[in-house]
């Protein structure tokens, strides 16, 4: 894949040998940090450890400021970056996994992990979460922080939660980003080359614009003006 910058590019060679490196997502955040990370996610205390490692680590993240957003930048920052060979990062804890399952071994993660590729999410998996009070209570954890102003936050689905008081049997889902597949085997840097439809602004022609729509319109009315006789 090609690494390109304003100036310069360099080319780098993926290894898709199996099997892939697997990162657990809270531990090795501890590691790099150096800091113990809290078993409650709902808490204040969490939400100000999440901020200081942020700021600690010039990490900028704009209001709102929410322990999912802050802990999602450091993620990013010390996960992402080291993912450019094909990796996985596994266990997110449930704040950053409202639909997932509780892991079965690990207390306060979630079944789930992210395929990452020359630092792109290629897929996304998990068990799906088929509990519906645990599910009622993640919703309303998300909608908090909808009400904070958290565009990602996922919505409230009540028809969802009475789907699920029907019964739901174990189940896993997985989804892979077509697009971003795309940009890797095509060796592509921008999303736009890739999409068959991307969205584009509004063409504007000569007849459209401002300047020639007013002469067009004095041109109208001189036209349908009665001529002297």
């Amino acid at each position: 894949t090609n690494q390109s910058g304003a100036s310069n590019s360099t080319h780098v060679f993926l290894d898709f040998s199996p099997p892939f490196r697997r990162i657990h997502m809270i531990p090795e955040l501890e590691k790099l940090t150096g800091c113990q990370f809290p078993t409650d996610w709902e808490t204040e205390q969490a939400n100000e450890l999440m901020s200081s490692l942020c700021t600690r680590f010039k990490l900028t993240c704009t209001a709102p400021r929410t322990t999912a957003r802050l802990l999602d930048k450091l993620v990013g920052h010390f996960l992402e970056s080291q993912c450019m060979h094909p990796t996985f990062i596994m266990d997110h804890p449930s704040i950053l996994s409202p639909l997932a399952k509780h892991h079965r071994i690990f207390a306060n993660r979630t079944e789930r992990f992210e395929l990452f590729v020359a630092g792109k999410e290629i897929c996304n998996a998990y068990t799906e979460l088929n509990d519906p009070i645990v599910q009622r209570e993640r919703f309303k954890a998300q909608a908090q922080d909808a009400q904070k102003g958290d565009v990602e936050a996922q919505p409230f689905d009540e028809n969802f939660c009475t789907a699920l008081e029907h019964a739901l049997p174990p189940t896993g889902g997985w989804g892979i980003g077509i697009d971003r597949l795309v940009m890797l085997l095509t060796d592509q840097q921008s999303i736009r080359e890739v999409l068959l439809f991307p969205a584009l602004k509004p063409q504007t022609t000569e007849a459209n614009h401002p300047a020639n729509a007013s002469k067009a319109e004095t041109t109208d009315n001189c036209l349908n003006d009665p001529v002297d006789q």
